[in-house]
């Protein structure tokens, strides 16, 4: 099967800042799959390097089993971008800023535009400099949407969206996926990768930490152990054998004991602690 995006050994440096360094992964079509971590961890550098907006030293990226390289302008006819910071002609209305989106894409999106302007609740007779910033965020989501990619790449597409705004990008996204299409999403909000994607990649500071499919990532070995040991309140990850906890804990006086399986955000601290 044809991976939709394959990324190898992937490095980019701004001189003495962090940029990436040997970044390794692949999505495959159908994935809605997770780009984790922190601003800064490296995430929104190679979404850039994936499309061409900058050079890289090491690596190879491939789009739909094509070098990046080779693709130019045409590999944009496959794909929605989003990026995190959107900017428009701010004289001109939605409805002629979704045209000129959809004109560079040179198709007819009106129908499809039309439906995602109900779906989001955005007035096409404005002018951009008259919107807020979740309306912004609507027009870009809009701009990535309405031709229909086949591979869609979000880069932090929720923020500033209220949450029913956040539920119906979500549903939107369900929807071209069972269509067919396949998603990456940049995002430091855990619970969107918990609630949405089959697969997580955790970046950290330019590298590649872990990436496994969101189930198993929930599925660890490691517990969340809360109790009242000794008069004091206790919270902590323990990755060991629970025989041997109760070893320790013989002698202790225990007035309370809580042990869990963790969430994604105890495994996401956990690699960030590593």
């Amino acid at each position: 099967m044809e991976h939709v995006i394959e990324i190898n050994n992937l490095t980019k440096s701004y001189g003495k800042n962090r940029g990436v360094i040997d970044v390794s992964f692949t999505v495959e079509p159908g994935d809605i799959f997770g780009f984790l971590g922190p601003n800064g961890a490296g995430k929104s550098t190679i979404i850039r390097s994936m499309l061409g907006f900058i050079h890289y030293e090491q690596g190879e990226i491939h789009l739909f089993g094509e070098p990046v390289k080779n693709l130019g302008s045409k590999m944009f006819e496959r794909i929605g971008y989003m990026p995190s910071e959107a900017w428009f002609y701010p004289g001109m209305t939605v409805a002629d800023t979704l045209k000129f989106a959809a004109d560079m894409h040179q198709t007819d999106a009106s129908e499809e535009a039309r439906m995602l302007c109900e779906r989001l609740q955005v007035d096409t007779g404005k002018k951009i400099r008259e919107l807020s910033l979740g309306n912004r965020k609507k027009v870009s989501i809009i701009c990535a949407m309405q031709h229909k990619p086949k591979l869609f790449v979000f880069d932090e597409p929720t923020s500033g969206l209220d949450p029913l705004m956040q539920a119906e990008f979500f549903h939107l996204i369900g929807q071209y996926v069972a269509a067919g299409a396949t998603c990456l999403l940049s995002t430091h909000v855990l619970s969107e990768v918990k609630n949405h994607c089959n697969r997580i990649a955790i970046m950290k500071e330019g590298r590649l930490r872990k990436i496994d499919t969101t189930e198993h990532l929930m599925r660890t070995g490691a517990k969340r152990i809360r109790m009242l040991r000794d008069g004091v309140e206790v919270d902590y990850m323990y990755t060991g054998d629970l025989n041997e906890l109760y070893k320790e804990l013989e002698g202790h006086d225990i007035g309370d004991i809580l042990i869990e399986d963790p969430s994604l955000e105890d495994v996401f601290m956990h690699y960030y602690e590593v």
